[in-house]
């Protein structure tokens, strides 16, 4: 699918930009590895973690160079990219991948935390597909593919920071798809369900958290793979600005937003008369926050 393609994959380290990078490799793309090794909430640093899964590519027969620059500073992030063009000579599509967390309630949460989580999630696809941009104008060609969630798309607890990082994501794919579409250059999202260790810190401590946990892990990073390799073929053509997710053995095309409902009033409006007319008319099309209710019937990752 991806035979002679050079694939960027940052955040591989582990998890499923592992998985995607292997499955890059063995689908003929020479890859480069991208990890800082770091831990989850982006502390400290390693060299380790990229230069085992390129070990495990070349093991494999398939090509791989590491890289450990961050993709939070744009110097940095430009040295990412410029590693496939000194490594193989060019670059054909980037997997903005890699991330970290630091949950915390709205109310108790630090700039620290919010800035942080911000830097590596929407910062670094900016700073990374940015770097390519360039490459990819002066080829004509080129694909791009940033991980998003369901935090973002639907919502969840304690995650401000990430899930406005991550639906910051779906917006900047849309805009890059637009703006590079002469090129015919591509951009889409996926949004993942699978065990990492993003979500091992989900509380298990009833039957109810444990019986989720376990339904969870079910889910492998490898499942994710394939439409990541899809999406950076040539096959994936006339796929531009979409947002699809992965759970299991299930693909979805995820809605984009839409207008669910007008009303029109041909004196204008006045605050009470919303309050009389417009919201009862639309309360029907409000999405409920609830999470036991439909629109949060998926666990966000």
């Amino acid at each position: 699918m991806v035979e002679g393609k050079v694939v960027v994959v940052t955040g591989a380290g582990g998890g499923i930009g592992r998985d995607i990078a292997l499955a890059m490799a063995s689908h003929g793309a020479k890859v480069v590895v991208n990890d800082i090794g770091a831990a989850l909430d982006g502390a400290g640093g390693s060299a380790g973690p990229a230069q085992q899964v390129v070990d495990e590519i070349r093991a494999a027969g398939g090509q791989a160079v590491p890289n450990t620059d961050s993709v939070a500073d744009a110097a940095s992030a430009a040295r990412i990219v410029e590693c496939a063009v000194e490594s193989f000579g060019r670059i054909d599509a980037v997997v903005n991948n890699a991330g970290i967390l630091r949950d915390r309630f709205f109310h108790k949460m630090s700039v620290d935390e919010w800035d942080a989580v911000l830097k590596v999630h929407l910062y670094g696809a900016y700073y990374v597909s940015r770097a390519a941009a360039t490459h990819f104008k002066e080829q004509n060609s080129g694909a791009m593919v940033h991980m998003t969630s369901t935090s973002g798309l639907i919502g969840n607890y304690g995650q401000a920071n990430y899930a406005a990082a991550k639906l910051g994501i779906v917006a900047l794919s849309k805009s890059i798809a637009l703006d590079m579409l002469k090129f015919n250059v591509r951009s889409n999202c996926i949004a993942p369900f699978a065990w990492s260790r993003m979500i091992g810190a989900i509380p298990t401590d009833t039957d109810e958290q444990r019986a989720r946990v376990d339904k969870i892990k079910q889910m492998t990073p490898a499942k994710v793979a394939p439409l990541a390799v899809y999406l950076a073929s040539d096959a994936a053509g006339a796929v531009n600005g979409q947002i699809f997710s992965v759970r299991n053995n299930e693909i979805s095309l995820i809605s984009q937003p839409r207008p669910a409902r007008s009303i029109h009033r041909s004196e204008g409006w006045t605050p009470q008369s919303i309050a009389e007319h417009a919201m009862p008319a639309m309360h029907a099309s409000f999405h409920p926050l609830d999470r036991s209710a439909d629109v949060f019937s998926w666990d966000p990752v």
